[in-house]
């Protein structure tokens, strides 16, 4: 999903010498190959948006590969990129390396200032790494390799797995198939109280974000002002009752929503504090509403 969103912003905007590698033809996991494939195509800059992900249910079932895997992604790319002399590397973070009960809205000094969520501690411990490394080669060799850390992510190529997804697109696949397959006479169970407040940004205004930071923002610009990574998002949230009412709505699902409480919420609230990329020029264009609305077209293209 990331990955194809920057793809396609950078393309419009004129960017035409872009290489990349699908998972079949490049694992990143593999430190020879990951070698083999900077010294072959020697990029000037990079973007690593690649890494194992998911929600509560596949966070916490495969919690070693979670942190196996994305520690060694980031591992191999960044020493790669940093051995073959790339100019400037961007890596993408999450909104889930601060801690579980940080004060709202999370600022980029709340990092590893408390313990994490323990659903998702395995991936977060993994991004954490990843934003120290960058930090540190710029520390010890100057290297203009800077971290990002995206709020929650929707729209065009996202997972609709239910076993695997993140709670938007599960919940838009949730009531397509209870309108669809029951007619509207059904009931929609979810996971936890509903009450937990998450923010959503639209994985295309993650990429002009991107696409923003490659072209005005250096290693200096983070570090020097005390701080690891830089927050992308809407700087606004909701409850995920609040969300469910949204996508239904959107969907026109006309049955009930039942909340099992039983299961877990997760972190309690995830808003990011978003003032440092504003200040820089950044802000979102995609409303949340527009943005579901788009992320459904896609899904019922695409999907069904």
């Amino acid at each position: 999903m990331v990955g194809s969103a920057i793809l396609r912003n950078f393309k419009s905007n004129g960017y035409n010498n872009i290489i990349y590698r699908t998972q079949s033809e490049l694992n990143l996991v593999k430190q020879n190959e990951v070698d083999k494939f900077f010294a072959e195509e020697n990029p000037s800059c990079v973007i690593i948006a690649a890494a194992k992900v998911g929600g509560i249910l596949a966070n916490n079932t495969y919690r070693a590969e979670f942190i196996y895997d994305n520690l060694m992604i980031e591992a191999n790319i960044i020493n790669a990129a940093f051995n073959n002399k790339v100019e400037k590397l961007i890596f993408l973070g999450s909104s889930c390396i601060y801690p579980k009960l940080a004060p709202q809205p999370l600022k980029e000094e709340y990092l590893l200032s408390d313990y994490l969520e323990s659903t998702n501690e395995p991936y977060a411990i993994a991004k954490i790494a990843g934003i120290k490394l960058c930090e540190n080669y710029y520390r010890q060799y100057n290297a203009n390799f800077i971290s990002a850390m995206p709020t929650n992510l929707y729209g065009p190529f996202d997972n609709f797995n239910l076993e695997t997804s993140h709670v938007l697109p599960a919940l838009i696949r949730k009531f397509h198939e209870a309108k669809i397959q029951f007619k509207n006479n059904n009931v929609v169970t979810l996971w936890g109280s509903g009450q937990p407040k998450r923010e959503f940004l639209y994985v295309e205004d993650l990429a002009e974000a991107i696409r923003f930071l490659l072209e005005n923002i250096e290693a200096h610009d983070l570090y020097e002002s005390g701080i690891s990574q830089l927050n992308i998002g809407t700087g606004e949230d909701l409850t995920i009752n609040e969300l469910s009412n949204l996508i239904s709505e959107i969907i026109d699902f006309k049955g009930s929503i039942e909340y099992d409480k039983s299961k877990p919420d997760g972190t309690p609230r995830k808003l990011m504090d978003v003032s440092r990329i504003h200040k820089l020029g950044w802000h979102h264009s995609t409303s949340l509403k527009e943005g579901i609305e788009k992320t459904y077209k896609w899904y019922l293209e695409n999907c069904n």
